[in-house]
Parts: structure tokens; C-alpha cells; sequence
């Protein structure tokens, strides 16, 4: 956390959130400033959509040579959030970088243009090591994000790349947990304060 702001973090969403868009999420924060702050959920896989049907539908042609029956989960594409759900978002490690990508955190870039998903659907040199695609992202207004994390509505852990870009979706969140010592089995879905 630098400045008293959370880029770069990921939020873990507790028990009782109170918004079943947010249940169980995993966000990893993108940007955080005094008036506003962006994440995209890493855990929310739109079911039977995968990159390769989406970059079809843009007409990018990939260039990686694999069956369609051996598209990995990991290769879903997310539910980044509720905010411009037909915008998309990729997630990636920073050895690919464009000129209107978003450094996240160490390691991690944002890029929200057509130049990502041409370098994803390409050879392996040109593309990053790996990426997420997410359709829309969370979004906070001035003060909002501090005041939900003083309310006990979201957690805080440093990111990691099994955590980002790892396809075992359904157990990230508890994953994130555990990195905190915290089992999600003793978490109450009453939040309050001590």
C-alpha cells in the first residue's frame, strides 16, 4: 500500500458482502487515488466464453497452434466487474508492454487496447508470459474503496501471480484467505467491529 492507497492490493471480499456481484471476489485493485479507485475481479469466469471465442468474434486471428478442445480453464474469459461489462481488460505480466498500459504493481500491467489481444493470439515472443481477459471492472468513487475496507467489507493481500493469473478460479478467494492465516471456514458473515 503506498500513500494510504491500495494499488496493486487485492481486495478479498468477506462473508455478507450484501451484493451477490461481489460474493466471494477476488479484485485486484488497478489504480487508487484520492477521488476514485478501479479493480478487476480475478475469480469470475464467464462460463463457455474463452479468449479464443472472443478473439474470434473481434476477427483476430490466432497464430498459437492448439486444439479448441484443449483450451485450458485458465483460458476463460472473467467477469472483471459491473462497470462496462462489453469493455475488455487483459491483465498481464510486464514483459509485454503497450503504450497505454497501466502498471499495476510488480510484475503486473493493465492494458485495455486491440494491441494486447493481437500480442496474445501471436507468437509467444511477441505476447505476455501470461494474461487474464476480463470483461468491465469494479469501480469506487472518492472515499468509497477506505470506507468499505473500514467497514470489514474487504480484505487486503499482496497479489501473486498464482493468484492473478491461475485457472483454479473457484478456490482463489480461499487461497487469498490462507495467505492471510485466515480459514475461510471460521469467517462470520456478520461484519462488525471489536
Amino acid at each position: 500500500m503506498e500513500d494510504g492507497f491500495f494499488s496493486g492490493q487485492l481486495l478479498i471480499a468477506m462473508p455478507g458482502i450484501g451484493d451477490p456481484r461481489f460474493e466471494r471476489a477476488l479484485i485486484l485493485v488497478c489504480a487508487h487515488d484520492a477521488r476514485h479507485a478501479m479493480g478487476v475481479a480475478v475469480n469470475r469466469p464467464v462460463e463457455g466464453l474463452t479468449v479464443c471465442d472472443l478473439l474470434q468474434r473481434l476477427g483476430i486471428v490466432s497464430e498459437i497452434e492448439a486444439p479448441r478442445d484443449l483450451v485450458a480453464q485458465g483460458d476463460l474469459v472473467l467477469l472483471g466487474g459491473p462497470v462496462e461489462r462489453e469493455r475488455g481488460f487483459v491483465l498481464h505480466t510486464d514483459d509485454y508492454h503497450a503504450d497505454n498500459s497501466l502498471m499495476v504493481g510488480a510484475g503486473v500491467t493493465l492494458t485495455a487496447t486491440r494491441d494486447v489481444l493481437e500480442a496474445m493470439a501471436g507468437a509467444k515472443p511477441d505476447r505476455p508470459r501470461r494474461s487474464v481477459l476480463a470483461l468491465g471492472y469494479a469501480g469506487w468513487g472518492e472515499g468509497q474503496l477506505e470506507n468499505e475496507i473500514k467497514q470489514n467489507v474487504w480484505l487486503t493481500c499482496e497479489p501473486d501471480e498464482a493468484l492473478i493469473f491461475g485457472a483454479d478460479h473457484s478456490r482463489k478467494w480461499g487461497k487469498a484467505l490462507a495467505k492471510l492465516g485466515v480459514d475461510p471456514e471460521r469467517l462470520s458473515f456478520a461484519a462488525g467491529r471489536a
